[in-house]
């Protein structure tokens, strides 16, 4: 999930009923703002995964929002990562849930070596270099030289090649890629050009953008492409940009990045544009969930949502380090770097040696009546 002080009193969730010994999972995540509902469905499912495991562990939920705000704050999240990491019993920490907010908490909990489950994060620069990356990331998260954070969900160099396969599954013949000049978006568009070289696709031209009122002479500058796609978020003209390019090239299949992925692009494209869209977000619809995950979002209840799988899948993770025999903070970090192989409620996956998911996968949404809709899923090479 990419980024763009009163204390509210902590929402506490016990499993079971608290020890002075209990070891603590943290979870920090903006619980108020336009994430709410996918954030109290991740708490949601981490609750009923300790639930379900038995493990005499505590859970306390932090708000890394606040109510003025309506969304994560860095003094909030640096604030609940210093409290997870003063807490010598602090088993593991869930998140957060942007990728802006990992990097504040992220540095402060390798300190203490708190291992950090992201059920959301899909930054670049977070475990690697390269382009989506930020000059001297992702060495100034680490200051012990260790890695001790995890993510569910692909990050952005695979969101590059899940849209390069779903321009090869689309036939396209002549692409144009336009980026935005964030560094999110000209990372998704490098590794889309790297991915789309090595399916062998014809790439004809490659432009980035800043905001203005009208991109219509860059979109007739792309005549003769079948296929558009951006990397980048709405806010840098997105709508506009979409409008132009539609205009220009009528009958070319318009992609983009999960910049856009949000009503703020959805609802002010033109119906004849919109049908022609389609957008890579790393959560699924439930019915492409594995069986596992299905049947788990059918105990989900007013939390029927991707997240919740996300949650619990980060919380069973860490109470199958319990079951395993770890009991310290250090023998967490050596079972999630073993994981391989696993057949979780999220899809069959491991993690590599930066801490990334092997999950390959993307959905792809289309454009109905003004909001997004399910129109399958592509993995990236």
């Amino acid at each position: 999930m990419r980024t763009p002080l009163a204390a509210a009193v902590p929402l506490l969730l016990l499993a079971v009923p608290a020890a002075a010994s209990a070891q603590t999972v943290y979870s920090s995540l903006p619980l108020q703002g336009a994430s709410r509902s996918q954030t109290l469905a991740v708490v949601a499912g981490a609750r009923l995964a300790l639930k379900d495991s038995g493990a005499p562990l505590k859970y306390v939920s932090l708000d890394d929002s606040t109510r003025r705000a309506g969304f994560w704050t860095p003094e909030r999240e640096a604030a609940n990562a210093r409290r997870a990491a003063q807490n010598t019993p602090a088993f593991a920490y869930i998140g957060a849930f942007n990728s802006g907010a990992t990097a504040v908490s992220l540095p402060i909990l390798n300190e203490s070596g708190v291992p950090m489950i992201s059920p959301s994060n899909t930054a670049v620069g977070l475990t690697r270099r390269g382009p989506g990356a930020n000059p001297g990331e992702p060495d100034k998260y680490y200051p012990t030289g260790a890695r001790t954070y995890f993510r569910l969900q692909p990050n952005d160099a695979v969101q590059g090649g899940a849209l390069a396969a779903a321009a090869r599954d689309a036939a396209c013949t002549a692409i144009a890629v336009v980026t935005d000049r964030e560094v999110y978006g000209r990372g998704v568009g490098a590794w889309f050009r790297t991915y789309a070289k090595q399916l062998g696709l014809n790439v004809k031209a490659s432009k980035s953008i800043s905001q203005r009122l009208s991109y219509r002479g860059l979109a007739r500058s792309l005549k003769g492409a079948d296929c558009f796609v951006y990397g980048g978020i709405t806010a840098n003209g997105a709508v506009r940009l979409f409008k132009d390019v539609g205009r220009a090239l009528p009958k070319a299949k318009l992609f983009g990045s999960d910049g856009i992925a949000e009503s703020g692009f959805s609802r002010h494209i033109p119906r004849s544009v919109a049908r022609r869209v389609l957008v890579s977000v790393a959560t699924l619809a439930p019915t492409a969930y594995p069986a596992a995950g299905q049947a788990l979002l059918a105990r989900a209840g007013k939390y029927d949502d991707p997240y919740f799988l996300y949650g619990y899948e980060a919380m069973r993770l860490i109470t199958d380090a319990y079951a395993a025999g770890a009991r310290d903070q250090a023998a967490v970090l050596a079972y999630l770097r073993g994981v391989n192989n696993r057949a979780g409620v999220i899809g069959t996956y491991g993690f590599d040696a930066n801490g990334d998911t092997t999950l390959k996968t993307y959905g792809l949404y289309g454009i109905r009546g003004g909001v997004f809709a399910f129109a399958g899923v592509v993995t990236a090479p």
